[in-house]
């Protein structure tokens, strides 16, 4: 239920603030004035599209906001499905900047559209020509034939199986496309994989094997080196281990009278221990330095057969030869065992299409059963406004399932005896169409928990009798829905428990729309406006008195 509307700077509403009934709220005003104005900032707030040529004053955010008591209507789940706090009060928040940025919040919580739609949906249904309009819809005629017979539960059932099936049957298709792909591919691949095998590959060799090659290649030259540094570390007569000897044996003479001497006298101990370590080394070095033509040319070709797996493969390192070895593994293994993965897909999916279509059965035979009863109720509401002859019939065809199951129905209608019934499409006036969807939006109020239920113009067309008919039912649809209509009817106006008039004031530089609460008094004067023009009669206000009390 709303509780609170707060609009700032929309459209032609400066500011408006109005706290409505809970049971039924009529809305009245010349047209033009701004009724459906608040509508709009309404439909805003349900996540409809925002345009800032929609500002009334353009250097200033508008901000549109509703307070809704939703305790009653078990709306925990959704709440924690869409991640948001809930509380026995949502706040739905929208904001549009001057640029034209458009922000949504719920309970101060930022959220997207798609989720402010989510929850919206669930808070205001609004009936409008749109809706008119949608009654066409076989997409919209199978909702409406759900929540008449309460399938909420097995449709979503339903769903839940067709879902698992269109994953399963994406699953096999998916791999059956890569099976005519990879099969294709499997001797080429089978062939690039058994060149990488029998190479046997190993990481981090290429840099050791690169580093041997250069060392073999320049054999001569490095151990020509390497004897010239030992002869001058220590095999010549002042070689540096005789140098560094001679000055060891110089300081051990004066290390006793000095601790400042004694550290010298260590550090060229450990000098001469780590220079004899280095001539060991080189001694070593030169010892295994030599050139071996075979050698040489088994490394030469193992770096050349590295070197054209990765100009093949357009890589740069044995390690990533490797990881194409992996991946090529993997793909002729997936091929080998594609038949078994294929078989085991196809049942699943076979699997998943029975258990799919039990379930869309049972939703069918559910819809089936509430057909006849479904427009022997509207047909009698029907002729209660004014309509004697309706007669509706609903078509049902099997179809391939969808989300909504394997039902193609289609409500058909007509208003005059003698006329079969036919297509919504064109069959029906505006204001005959504009019953019919009253009277289906009457009979599902019984049937749903829609907190707020909004009715625009909803007596188009219709007068007298009928349009006291009309609001009878809406006042009993107000017993357990709070319902706000908006209505030109003097008969409409009279049974509302709140009434909103609505105008345009000039006084200032720029029109601006304004609502105001009517006491009993101003909706005396209203209604007699409604009946007789801007200058009543007194039969016009009494007239009007006369509506109010009955």
């Amino acid at each position: 239920m709303l509780n609170n509307l707060i609009i700032k700077n929309y459209v032609l509403l400066q500011e408006l603030e109005m706290e409505p009934s809970d049971a039924l709220n009529i809305i009245t005003g010349e047209t033009g004035a701004g009724k459906s104005i608040m509508l709009g900032a309404i439909g805003l707030l349900l996540g409809n599209r925002a345009d800032k040529k929609s500002l009334y004053n353009e250097e200033k955010k508008c901000v549109i906001e509703g307070a809704f008591t939703v305790n009653k209507f078990s709306l925990e789940s959704l709440f924690s499905e869409e991640e948001l706090d809930f509380d026995p009060v949502c706040i739905l928040r929208r904001e549009i900047a001057p640029s034209g940025k458009s922000r949504a919040f719920i309970n101060d919580t930022p959220v997207r559209l798609e989720t402010l739609r989510s929850v919206g949906r669930f808070l205001v249904d609004i009936h409008s020509q749109h809706d008119t309009l949608l009654l066409g819809d076989n997409t919209f005629q199978l909702e409406i034939i759900d929540a008449f017979a309460n399938n909420n539960n097995l449709l979503k059932t339903y769903q839940q199986s067709y879902q698992h099936y269109r994953r399963a049957a994406y699953e096999y298709e998916k791999l059956r496309e890569e099976a005519v792909h990879m099969n294709r591919e499997q001797d080429f691949n089978q062939y690039l994989l058994n060149e990488l095998s029998e190479a046997q590959l190993i990481a981090d060799e290429q840099t050791t094997l690169e580093e041997e090659l250069q060392v073999m290649e320049n054999a001569g030259h490095i151990k020509e080196q390497l004897h010239h540094a030992l002869l001058l570390l220590s095999h010549e007569d002042r070689s540096v281990d005789d140098l560094l000897a001679q000055a060891k044996h110089a300081i051990v003479k004066i290390a006793s009278f000095s601790s400042r001497y004694e550290s010298i006298f260590q550090r060229i101990e450990s000098c001469l221990i780590e220079l004899r370590d280095v001539s060991s080394e080189l001694e070593s070095q030169a010892l295994e330095v030599d050139f071996d033509f075979d050698k040489v040319e088994a490394t030469r070709n193992r770096l050349n057969l590295i070197y054209q797996l990765q100009q093949k493969h357009h890589v740069d390192t044995v390690e990533a030869l490797l990881a194409i070895q992996t991946e090529l593994e993997h793909k002729v293994a997936k091929v080998q065992n594609l038949d078994q993965e294929l078989a085991r897909l196809k049942s699943v999916k076979e699997v998943a299409f029975q258990e799919m279509m039990m379930k869309a059965r049972q939703l069918s035979d559910a819809r089936k059963q509430v057909f006849g009863k479904f427009c022997q109720e509207i047909e009698s509401l029907l002729k209660n406004l004014g309509i004697p002859d309706a007669r509706l019939e609903i078509s049902c065809k099997t179809t391939e399932a969808t989300n909504m199951g394997i039902d193609l129905v289609n409500i058909l209608f007509t208003a005059n005896k003698g006329i079969a019934p036919q297509e919504l499409r064109g069959v029906a006036s505006g204001g005959e169409f504009s019953r019919l969807m009253f009277c289906i939006k009457y009979v599902l109020a019984s049937k749903t928990s829609l907190p707020t239920i909004i009715f625009d113009e909803i007596d188009t067309g219709v007068s007298g009798e009928i349009a006291i008919k009309l609001v009878k039912m809406m006042k009993e649809m107000s017993k357990n829905h709070q319902v706000i209509t908006i209505s030109h009817l003097p008969q409409v106006a009279a049974k509302g428990d709140a009434h909103y008039f609505v105008y345009k004031d000039s006084s200032s530089g720029k029109t601006v729309s304004r609502f105001k609460k009517l006491n009993y008094d101003e909706r005396v004067v209203e209604i007699a406006k409604m009946l007789g023009g801007n200058n009543p009669s007194t039969i016009a206000y009494e007239n009007a008195k006369e509506l109010l009390a009955s």
